[in-house]
């Protein structure tokens, strides 16, 4: 309460002296309402089923052909919290979970993610940097064979910030490294004359920075799994679209997108 006081204060102090930036005054309110929704949403939050949609677009006829749409093909959705890292936390979740049912897959993504330090080491990112990281990305991945408690540990480590923030900069430094590793294919993807170690450094890298296609093909293709993106937006189909990442794969992990933000779908029928 005392917060809101606060920039209600500034906010008719300002009209009465111009010297106040009114820039830095939409900045102070835009980090209120980001303070705001990180407090009311959770990390990753549990599954609901997927007609909870339908209340968030009553009166909007586009969007709410695209979730009848979601409707026919998904049961339940599960919201990540809209911070910048909502694709790498949505995805990682949803491709954890998948994990808790499929140990051979399971085995063979844990050797992958062991093999992964030594690639991203021997490319020239720092040991220093990389062993709390990769650790605590161990830490999580070895919680999947616990049994029947796995699913519980999996949801409470995943809504710890610390871990569940260690495994998206985790996922990011595997992206990096991939797009770094074929800069030659992706540089085709990135606009204006910025190389793709900047592009890296600026865009992937960095805590809080929301993730595009480029992301999603460099990640899936790192680690052998199949994306698939349901789109909502305003195009005229009435289907919420599908990319798979990459082209042609078997997805194994279906995302939401809606402008900005990633959330995880669970399919009607899935293996």
């Amino acid at each position: 309460m005392e917060d809101k006081e606060a920039a209600a204060a500034t906010e008719v102090q300002s009209e009465y002296n111009p010297d106040i930036n009114q820039d830095e005054l939409i900045m102070q309110r835009h980090r209120e309402i980001e303070k705001e929704i990180w407090e009311s949403t959770s990390l990753v939050g549990e599954k609901e089923d997927l007609s909870s949609l339908e209340a968030e677009y009553l009166t909007d006829e586009v969007y709410q052909a695209k979730v009848k749409d979601l409707l026919r093909k998904y049961q339940y959705i599960r919201r990540t919290r809209p911070d910048g890292n909502c694709f790498y936390r949505a995805f990682a979740y949803a491709y954890f979970e998948r994990l808790l049912n499929h140990q051979k897959e399971y085995e063979s993504f844990k050797e992958i993610i062991v093999q992964s330090k030594l690639s991203l080491m021997s490319s020239g990112f720092s040991t220093v940097t990389l062993d709390d990281f990769h650790d605590t990305f161990m830490e999580v991945v070895n919680v999947l064979s616990k049994g029947a408690s796995a699913q519980e540990q999996l949801f409470k480590l995943f809504n710890e910030q610390g871990y569940s923030d260690y495994v998206v900069v985790y996922l990011r430094l595997i992206t990096s490294f991939q797009l770094q590793r074929d800069a030659d294919f992706y540089q085709n993807f990135i606009e204006g004359d910025r190389t793709i170690a900047e592009f890296c450094r600026q865009e992937v890298e960095p805590m809080y920075k929301e993730s595009d296609h480029i992301h999603i093909i460099a990640l899936s293709s790192a680690l052998d799994v199949g994306i698939r993106v349901r789109y909502m937006d305003r195009g005229q189909s009435t289907e919420a679209i599908a990319h798979d990442f990459p082209e042609g794969s078997h997805a194994r992990v279906h995302l939401l997108y809606r402008p900005g933000h990633y959330d995880i779908l669970y399919p009607v029928e899935s293996d």
